[in-house]
């Protein structure tokens, strides 16, 4: 395949980017027939930044308090986003609710991956919440990014048993080494033209 052939996909992280290490690895592996060209960070002392320049991969900080709303600050994104014109845009623990401007505009090639078993526990604390509620097992969800925070056509899904003697962080390790592993799933299946989202109602 050549290199026009390949999927270009931009990262966009704001902490440690260990999915983004996931995937990236697997493409260096030659699994998955993409490059990523771009990493995003909303965070200057985002770790995954390091791994990137390390890699040799463009690295861009947007801070956004730097914008005095969420508007501006998407916009910014975008203009950044689309210098590298990107055919995926890939959420990897990114802490930012994204303006439907943002959403719409890459509607089909942005994917997130959330820490449930998605319709089930969206938002933040899932691993606590999945524990609270007795359930009997729990992972992770890829998914295409709809204006809904965490709704979109669903991709891959992982699942682990919750045992009794689960903790929030034991249940969270579990569910991670998994999402290491559909995530560049997700991805490869894009790149390879297998996956495309289905039509939505507008």
């Amino acid at each position: 395949m050549s290199s026009t052939d390949r999927l270009r996909v931009v990262v966009l992280i704001s902490g440690r980017g260990s999915n983004f290490i996931a995937i990236h690895q697997a493409i260096a592996e030659q699994r998955i027939p993409a490059d990523i060209v771009a990493v995003i960070s909303n965070k200057a002392d985002a770790a995954g930044l390091d791994y990137a320049r390390q890699a040799g991969i463009a690295t861009h900080v947007i801070e956004h308090q730097a914008f005095p709303d969420r508007a501006s600050f998407d916009r910014e994104m975008l203009r950044v986003i689309d210098s590298y014109q990107p055919g995926l845009v890939v959420l990897a623990g990114f802490m930012r609710i994204l303006s439907g401007e943002f959403v719409r505009h890459y509607r089909g090639r942005l994917i997130n991956i959330h820490p449930s078993l998605l319709p089930r526990f969206p938002g933040l604390n899932t691993h606590q919440r999945a524990i609270d509620a007795g359930e009997q097992e729990h992972g992770a969800t890829v998914h295409f990014v709809e204006e809904e925070v965490d709704s979109g056509e669903i991709i891959i899904q992982a699942r682990v048993p919750v045992l009794a003697s689960d903790t929030e962080e034991t249940l969270a390790a579990r569910v991670l080494e998994q999402e290491h592993k559909i995530y560049p799933a997700a991805v490869k299946w894009i790149a390879e033209g297998k996956k495309t989202p289905k039509p939505t109602m507008e």
